[in-house]
């Protein structure tokens, strides 16, 4: 009896031993080789018709575009599993998968070490104003004229989003620099973690105007696109320090460099943007800001951990037909 097939769209750089020796004895591995999505459109309904899974890293997005409703309908009806490198999923269309019955999975976990280093880096860095710095010793004038920064010693920190990163965040703070940790979610973290140390506030309201730094860590859906606007910023103490590590879209930009140019924000760390790579040219008129272009998983640490996990979750479903790690919206509808 031959083996079921998976396709590979995008790429495995960390983990391609491990791909064949966990996923080859399961499965046939075919690599896409479709150059566009009419082709790949096309090739679904041939070379691909009989694949019963996806792996998809986002190096596909230049050949054959997002995984969007247009593309997982092209899929042919023998596909089972979408298996999803990346912990934020918001650029696969998981309510097209679901309508089709296909199980979409993610990487929760696998990228908590390194976005919360990077959390803790901006954090670091917005509050000592450690940029000013750089730039002014790059530029041949020492320390000269740089305003004194703020001690991250002892200030409170908010957490907005107290999943594994925004727990890692707050521990890190906590033990490293001794800040209070207050925490915003949709119910209070499980006894035994962050919640038996930190402080949950139902109000979110409440919890940033008690805040020195607030820390973004949500996912990116419906419900919490440009969530934080006007409105939160206006909550926030004046003289605070926004970092956002989570995605780009939860934040309203304009907002955001109002509360810059007002000075109601003292800072700004931002490593993610709506419509990245493109990144508004308004961050560059701010010298109170700290910006990196989406460096939160840039480490071969992490990225071997993230395809490790989506193997592992190819492996379960081919191996007892339900994934590890299934996307929220799926849970209670599939497996």
């Amino acid at each position: 009896m031959s083996k079921p097939q998976v396709l590979i769209l995008g790429q495995v750089l960390w983990a391609r031993k491990e791909l064949d020796e966990i996923i080859g004895p399961l499965a046939e591995i075919l690599w896409c080789e479709s150059k566009t999505k009419d082709e790949f459109k096309a090739d679904c309904k041939t070379k691909y018709s009989k694949i019963v899974g996806v792996y998809e890293h986002e190096g596909m997005f230049a050949t054959v575009g997002k995984p969007n409703a247009e593309l997982i309908n092209a899929l042919p009806s023998t596909v089972q599993f979408w298996a999803h490198n990346g912990a934020g999923y918001d650029k696969l269309d998981v309510d097209a998968c679901l309508a089709r019955g296909i199980s979409a999975s993610h990487t929760p976990g696998a990228v908590d070490n390194a976005t919360a280093t990077t959390a803790v880096f901006l954090i670091l860095a917005s509050i000592r104003q450690f940029y000013k710095a750089e730039k002014s010793v790059r530029a041949g004038n020492w320390k000269n004229d740089l305003p004194l920064a703020r001690d991250p010693e002892n200030k409170t920190l908010g957490i907005v989003g107290m999943g594994g990163i925004g727990a890692l965040v707050a521990k890190r703070m906590h033990l490293g620099w001794g800040m209070k940790i207050l925490y915003h979610n949709r119910s209070p973290v499980k006894a035994g973690g962050a919640g038996a140390e930190y402080e949950y506030c139902a109000s979110l309201e409440e919890m940033l105007g008690r805040c020195d730094v607030v820390s973004l860590n949500l996912p990116l859906n419906a419900n919490t696109e440009k969530s934080f606007g006007a409105k939160q910023f206006g909550w926030m103490k004046k003289g605070s320090v926004l970092v956002n590590t989570a995605r780009g879209g939860v934040v309203d930009e304009p907002a955001l460099f109002e509360a810059l140019k007002s000075g109601h924000l003292y800072s700004a760390g931002i490593d993610v943007f709506p419509n990245e790579p493109d990144v508004n040219p308004e961050y560059l008129k701010y010298d109170n800001i700290s910006i990196l272009p989406h460096m939160g998983t840039e480490t071969s640490d992490s990225r071997w951990v993230m395809e490790m996990t989506v193997i592992k979750n190819m492996e379960s479903y081919l191996k007892e037909g339900k994934m590890i790690n299934l996307v929220a919206e799926h849970k209670g509808h599939l497996q």
